[in-house]
């Protein structure tokens, strides 16, 4: 059984790793090309599974080549595919990435495919009843909502990382626990001036148990419908920004399983997401458990 199920995307992206962003109608060689999985809720869950937790994804896959190493990606990292449908013929999810070494900074262009969306079956219901936490990030959102609303029944927390302001994500976020949006999305949804009243404002809105903002390289805030506390970003010599905030909230999914409080969760999510940009890979980089509180320690901080 996974204590950590997860509903959304599953993308094959290409990183490509460019000196600097080419200008329009120009040559430019790279400097390397790399595939690998990526997309907000399966990344997560890949990070989840590689700090020591067991976690499943809920979808569908089709059989092109990103299909199948989509597939193979996930159990690579210890992800179960038990919960995927295979529907054949379709064309996969997948992105490009450019990955810039002067800024340190990435562009995405991606393609959504034409995978059908997933309607639940009974054994991936069961799933979620029985885990501990089911992670969300707007993706494949129809049948995001009904698993939430299972969770809701039965006791399983919903963790929704929203980044983006996809249409009818309301009926997500009315069965949410922990909302963990980018500091983009909690001002776009609820048009406050700064994250702390957008903060306040989601969590009234939406019966939340807690919320953080994610504020990239400042950071982030906690708001836990009392008090608004800050957590820290911790500086690395970044080469790979990619998927470092899926990273962070498979890392908060992890924390939550294992009982410890907001607090401690975000500052050892954001450190696992400081870690993964220090190596290319959404995945590849997550670092092991063991590595997490070496660096933290280095630091002065226990967890």
């Amino acid at each position: 059984m996974a204590n950590i199920v997860g509903i959304g995307a599953n993308v094959c992206d290409t990183l490509i790793t460019v000196p600097n962003y080419p200008k329009e109608d120009t040559k430019l060689k790279a400097n390397s090309v790399v595939q690998s999985g990526g997309g907000p809720c399966a990344t997560g869950l890949v990070a989840a599974s590689k700090l020591g937790e067991k976690c499943a994804l809920i979808g569908s896959l089709t059989d092109d080549g990103a299909g199948s190493f989509l597939k193979a990606d996930l159990e690579k990292w210890g992800v179960s595919t038990e919960l995927i449908e295979l529907k054949k013929g379709y064309v996969s999810f997948t992105s490009t990435i450019l990955l810039s070494e002067d800024s340190a900074s990435r562009t995405c262009v991606f393609y959504r495919g034409n995978v059908p969306p997933t309607v639940l079956t009974e054994e991936q219901k069961k799933a979620i009843a029985d885990a501990e936490v089911l992670m969300v990030d707007g993706n494949d959102l129809a049948a995001a909502i009904e698993g939430a609303k299972i969770a809701r029944e039965n006791g399983t927390k919903v963790l929704y990382d929203a980044g983006g302001l996809y249409e009818g994500v309301e009926g997500l976020l009315e069965y949410t626990d922990i909302l963990i949006p980018s500091e983009e999305f909690a001002l776009g949804h609820t048009k406050a001036e700064n994250a702390e009243e957008a903060a306040k404002i989601l969590f009234k809105k939406y019966s939340l148990e807690i919320v953080v903002i994610t504020q990239g390289k400042k950071g982030g805030i906690i708001y836990d419908g009392k008090a608004t506390e800050a957590y820290p970003a911790f500086l690395v010599d970044a080469v790979d920004s990619n998927g470092s905030g899926d990273v962070f909230h498979g890392a908060f999914a992890f924390c939550t399983v294992n009982g410890y409080n907001y607090k401690k969760s975000c500052i050892f999510s954001s450190a696992v997401s400081a870690l993964k940009c220090t190596k290319v890979g959404a995945r590849n980089a997550v670092p092991a458990y063991e590595t997490v509180i070496e660096f933290l320690k280095e630091r002065g901080v226990n967890v």
